[in-house]
């Protein structure tokens, strides 16, 4: 199989080319397949991008349906059918249904697009320039959603400085003993502790990137009542939380809380194709017109693939099918770590966002390297990149996800077996 241009031509920045040395090609549901037709079970689905699985009939036939119409793609933020019925049905199908009223700001295609327009306007509506972020913490490869994320090797490579960022601990940093929460309204509320207040607190209800750790219901209401009480604009990045991963829509939606401002990206578009919204109180849409801006907002087709995609959430039979999918994950992942307890610390994650973390680092990427030899797609993650990340579709067949989790056990069992 030729991948020698790759090495020859793409930069050497490429990573999960060098983490799955072949070349793919087709792809439906759960399963991707190479140029020899080999086939994978895909637990990587595009980092979090393909929750409804690859080429998803329901999402894409209105797709190839409105390209074959000659329709238009894309429109900056100018007023498309697509657009307004993308609108309609994520107000009627996800908003209305949870009882949240927000105002949609389409900032750009990405989700970092997304957490850079949500902490500009939490800094143009407070008047101030802070902002709270958390250990651990991942939102993106532009220079402010770098500034505000945890990794200290991932700023140094945008080579961002942290002013005007707050780093505090995240739920049980560094450990359960610690009550982070009550830090936090600590010392916004006490004149002698140094800490300005910021124009907001930003997190993510699991931190995908920083090892599938999870806030707690009652921690994530905490930290919304301490929001208010201060007077700080209360952000949830849900890019790869969202949007069905963890078996709600919203991945916040278990704690019964209404973040000032919600961002959303990756599986938005249900179909891979870029999308990003920003969800806004209604009384922080404070923007001019114009003032924030972005070439590719108006991605016409991804409008469609997401309607299609809300639309299946009005639908109770896809709804209950998702929740007993991830019924059954979890009982898989248990398995697993009763079996193989030299090799697995603990599970971590909720829902169809899972993780197992792993005694090492070398027992991670070993796991890795023999579930892809053996026909499974996984990755690691973690400042230690020792928690392996088991996100598959969350349609997802029973046979597809029980073929998966056979291959991850034979894993575990020859890396038990080799030691």
């Amino acid at each position: 199989m030729d991948i020698d241009i790759f090495a020859a031509y793409e930069s050497n920045v490429r990573r999960y080319g060098r983490s799955f040395p072949t070349v793919f090609t087709k792809s439906l549901g759960a399963t991707i397949w190479n140029e020899a037709g080999k086939p994978y079970i895909d637990f990587l689905v595009g980092s979090g991008a393909l929750n409804y699985g690859h080429n998803n009939p329901d999402i894409m036939a209105p797709a190839i349906q409105y390209l074959a119409d000659n329709n238009i793609v894309s429109s900056l933020d100018m007023y498309t059918a697509a657009k307004r019925n993308f609108i309609e049905v994520f107000v009627e199908s996800i908003l209305k249904p949870r009882g949240l009223s927000y105002k949609i700001q389409f900032p750009g295609p990405t989700g970092t697009n997304a957490n850079e327009a949500a902490l500009a306007l939490a800094r143009k509506y407070t008047g101030r320039s802070s902002v709270m972020a958390f250990t651990n913490s991942y939102h993106g490869m532009s220079l402010g959603s770098l500034a505000v994320s945890g990794s200290a090797s991932t700023r140094q490579l945008g080579g961002v400085a942290r002013h005007d960022v707050i780093r505090v601990p995240y739920e049980n940093y560094p450990n359960q003993t610690f009550d982070s929460a009550s830090y936090i309204d600590h010392v916004l509320g006490d004149p002698g502790s140094g800490i300005e207040k910021p124009a907001a607190i930003i997190l993510e209800p699991i931190q995908a990137e920083g090892g599938m750790n999870t806030a707690s219901a009652p921690w994530l209401a905490e930290i919304q009542r301490i929001c208010r009480k201060h007077d700080v604009v209360f952000i949830v990045d849900d890019i790869q939380a969202g949007s069905g991963r963890t078996g709600d829509f919203f991945s916040f939606e278990f704690a019964e809380i209404e973040p000032d401002i919600v961002c959303l990206s990756k599986s938005l578009s249900g179909s891979g194709n870029p999308l990003s919204i920003v969800l806004i109180r209604p009384d922080m849409d404070i923007w001019n017109p114009g003032e924030h801006s972005g070439t590719f907002r108006g991605n016409n087709l991804a409008f469609v693939t997401s309607a299609a995609m809300c639309k299946m959430w009005s639908d109770r039979k896809f709804t209950k099918a998702v929740e007993g999918t991830a019924v059954k994950l979890q009982e898989h992942l248990d398995r697993l770590v009763a079996k193989f307890p030299k090799c697995i610390e603990q599970k971590r994650g909720r829902g169809l966002m899972a993780g197992l973390k792993c005694r090492s680092q070398a027992v991670a990427g070993r796991v890795h390297d023999v579930a892809f030899e053996n026909g499974l797609l996984i990755e690691s993650s973690g400042p230690n990149r020792d928690v392996i990340k088991v996100l598959p579709p969350i349609t997802i067949s029973d046979d597809e996800l029980d073929h998966g989790i056979a291959i991850l056990d034979q894993a575990l069992q020859e890396k038990t077996n080799g030691d």
